[in-house]
């Protein structure tokens, strides 16, 4: 997960995706329990449950600070992450889980799971069409500026020319 070079990881990057992992899932779990407070009338529990999630959101970026430095993120990085968090998701993860359901015969997870499969290819996609076309208008942007570049070194050499 982490922007690391080498292929172990050290302890503390680990501990920092397992924080990560934790504070995220404390995060939706908090907005689902406030979800079902709400549908049982106990506003002021729900409230609580946001206030607690959002505070969990804001844990899980600092861990992804240490993860990911701005420093070193671009836009660009950024797809490219996420599109091999998405095909690691469909091609390995959800299939890995599909097959240990239907082995366990719990058909509900299987088709939870190739609900996720179909998602996650989907994302993953999206975040490759999103990060193709970038590049191409970076490519465009690229031109204009070297046509930018000749036009005003034609200029200087007219003038030293002069």
């Amino acid at each position: 997960m982490a922007n690391q070079d080498t292929s172990i990881k050290s302890v503390t990057i680990e501990n920092l995706e397992a924080a990560f992992a934790g504070e995220s899932m404390a995060h939706i779990k908090y907005r689902y329990f406030a979800k079902l407070a709400r549908e049982a009338g106990a506003e002021e529990v729900a409230k609580i449950f946001e206030d607690t999630a959002d505070q969990e959101v804001m844990h899980a970026f600092g861990h992804l600070d240490l993860l990911y430095p701005k420093a070193q993120l671009t836009p660009a990085k950024s797809l490219e992450i996420a599109i091999e968090g998405e095909t690691y998701e469909y091609t390995e993860m959800y299939p890995k889980f599909r097959h240990l359901a239907i082995e366990e015969g719990n058909q509900a997870a299987v088709a939870e799971y190739d609900e996720q499969i179909a998602e996650s290819k989907e994302h993953a996609e999206n975040f490759k069409r999103t990060l193709e076309k970038a590049a191409k208008r970076f490519a465009a942007l690229a031109k204009v500026e070297e046509r930018h570049a000749n036009h005003y070194q034609h200029a200087l050499d007219a003038l030293n020319a002069a």
